[in-house]
């Protein structure tokens, strides 16, 4: 099923506005039902590629058909007391019972078109968008986001206000990237196709993008991003935020200093120890 649905996704993205509105929207329907069970995925892993993984290009563009030939129609809730205006083409996940997801009571949000695997915690108020994936046994914690098309393993922890930064466009571009087994500390910020690799903690109030240079004080490198790559923080790696003397300019006069994420161990036992924390919210 999975190649005539992308080679009618090509066809349709290819025709753009030109394309049969009517055939758009029931090849996005399809392609919705198959992003929300996790029988397609915007990326996935491939050994073969430098940070390990590989954009589904074919997938981002059948996304973009659902905005392009959807209607704007009126989902306000509450008999209309609380007013919501969105595309007649996406609708709010439903995962049911037998998914085992839980979604605690209090103002969150799943488009469906979003993949929640079983045991998966949605803590209010959260959000998650259409095209992303969230493996097994997996936090998303209050304030936080999951943007379009970000991938998230399993039992991995998004703590409260983390923003996972999501990439629809352009539709080449790798979304964010987060393994199994990490710990998404409070307050940071992965954005611009990030890659994080397993196990690794991300501390809170940290901010990584495509283009921050990380400094590894373990083994004394700077983790960049090179040309065609992502930023790949190292498996296992325990990264916070840290600063930088600016040398340039009036900023050694003005006593300046720029923030930058610091490498500053490899996670070991009392590291898990520590992160082992969220499961008593379970």
């Amino acid at each position: 099923m999975n190649a005539t649905l992308q080679s009618d996704v090509e066809s349709l993205a290819a025709a753009g506005p030109a394309a049969d509105r009517q055939t758009a929207r029931a090849v996005f329907a399809i392609l919705r039902e198959a992003l929300s069970a996790g029988q397609v995925r915007a990326a996935e892993p491939d050994p073969s590629t430098p940070g390990g993984w590989r954009v589904n290009t074919w997938v981002k563009q059948g996304i973009l058909l659902g905005f392009r030939f959807g209607d704007i129609v009126d989902v306000s809730m509450d008999h209309g007391r609380v007013p919501f205006y969105d595309k007649d083409t996406l609708p709010l996940k439903k995962p049911g019972l037998a998914a085992g997801v839980r979604i605690v009571p209090g103002g969150s949000a799943i488009r469906d078109g979003a993949y929640l695997g079983p045991g998966v915690i949605c803590m209010p108020p959260m959000y998650v968008n259409i095209g992303a994936w969230i493996g097994e046994q997996s936090l998303v914690d209050s304030h936080a986001l999951v943007g379009s098309c970000a991938q998230i393993g399993a039992r991995v922890h998004v703590s409260a206000g983390a923003q996972i930064g999501g990439v629809i466009e352009p539709v080449g571009a790798l979304p964010v990237i987060i393994e199994d087994d990490a710990l998404i500390g409070g307050n940071t910020g992965i954005y611009e196709g990030t890659i994080v690799k397993a196990r690794a903690v991300i501390g809170a109030g940290t901010v990584l993008t495509g283009s921050t240079p990380v400094y590894d004080l373990v083994k004394g490198t700077i983790v960049k991003p090179v040309p065609d790559q992502p930023l790949v923080i190292p498996e296992g790696a325990v990264v916070v935020p840290g600063a930088r003397a600016v040398s340039g300019g009036r900023g050694p006069e003005w006593g300046l200093s720029l923030a930058t994420p610091v490498i500053v161990k490899y996670r070991d036992s009392r590291t898990d120890t520590r992160t082992e924390l969220e499961a008593w919210i379970r």
